[in-house]
């Protein structure tokens, strides 16, 4: 992996870290310690927030495999439990956790984290794109709308 690539790794690492620390409510940005102090806070929050309110059954529909990951190691880092029954899609993840911590930390902190994850994917992927297949990978040309033609062959999927 060249430098570049390490460096841009982890100056996504201390972003997604500062976000952790941003929804912990502290303005200390000490390295390994923040963080470790930040997840502690975060996990003392949820603990008192679920004995103030109940906890309700939560269901997530995430659009792909990544926002998916990120989730779910999100609520691992918490001492949350996803799952899912078995009838859901892949993409469903369930949770049962107190409204508040939903709405003020979970749900924030992993759109911004995923914002800033996709952000890196989608550079990364254009990347290599431009490097190892066209260097002009952009989108396609927009045409002027015309009227259906019936030899005109649908997509495959």
């Amino acid at each position: 992996m060249s430098t570049s690539n390490t460096e841009e790794e982890r100056r996504l690492i201390e972003k997604l870290r500062k976000i952790e620390t941003l929804f912990a409510r502290t303005t200390n940005f000490g390295e390994r310690q923040a963080a470790e102090s930040a997840l502690d806070r975060i996990r003392r929050r949820l603990a008192q927030l679920e004995q103030s309110e109940p906890v309700i059954e939560f269901r997530f529909s995430l659009a792909d495999a990544w926002s998916m990951s990120l989730f779910i190691a999100l609520l691992r880092r918490y001492g949350l439990r996803p799952y899912r029954y078995a009838s859901q899609r892949r993409t469903t993840v369930m949770v049962k956790v107190a409204r508040s911590f939903v709405d003020e930390v979970l749900w924030p902190e992993f759109q911004q984290a995923n914002a800033t994850l996709r952000s890196h994917l989608d550079a990364v992927t254009a990347r290599i794109i431009q490097e190892a297949i066209h260097r002009d990978g952009g989108d396609v040309e927009e045409r002027p709308v015309r009227e259906p033609n019936p030899q005109v062959a649908s997509s495959r999927q």
